[in-house]
């Protein structure tokens, strides 16, 4: 997986559209607050991803109704914005909600609506990035395998 350094190195010019994946977990204002600074220029689209009903790992493991979790996700992702964003980043930052497997929603946003650059949060260096390293892939190493565009993952 690229380190953030070394993936923001790989950009030759600044990009115009950044996507920002959130998934519910912790450390994602890292991921937004770092697009916000590192592409002050960028518009930035903070995409709440929800997991279908079906698949194996939910947000939280609770089966709410899609319309109740789409609706907790976009207030998740407003909560995100208020905490990270001052006032004039906030403007740069678009909301958007879809439902699906995020290493597959996030790769397909990202070709679909000409994104220049994701940054995503990794799994992190605790017990839980230690069992999905161990378990299978992490959802981070499967977007930076199925995007086409360049990725920043923050450990």
């Amino acid at each position: 997986m690229r380190s953030a350094t070394e993936a923001t190195a790989m950009v030759e010019s600044d990009p115009a559209r950044v996507l920002v994946p959130t998934l519910g977990r912790p450390r994602e204002d890292d991921a937004l607050a770092y697009a916000l600074e590192t592409f002050p220029d960028a518009e930035i689209i903070l995409l709440s991803v929800t997991t279908p009903l079906d698949a194996s790992l939910s947000e939280g493991g609770v089966l709410e109704r899609t319309e109740e979790r789409t609706a907790a996700a976009r207030a998740a992702a407003d909560t995100l914005l208020e905490s990270v964003a001052d006032p004039d980043g906030a403007d740069r930052v678009r909301i958007e909600t879809v439902e699906g497997r995020p290493g597959t929603v996030v790769p397909r946003y990202a070709s679909e609506e000409g994104i220049d650059h994701v940054v995503i949060s990794g799994s992190g260096r605790g017990s839980a990035g230690f069992f999905r390293r161990f378990l299978g892939r992490s959802i981070a190493a499967t977007v930076v395998e199925r995007t086409a565009e360049p990725v920043t993952v923050l450990e």
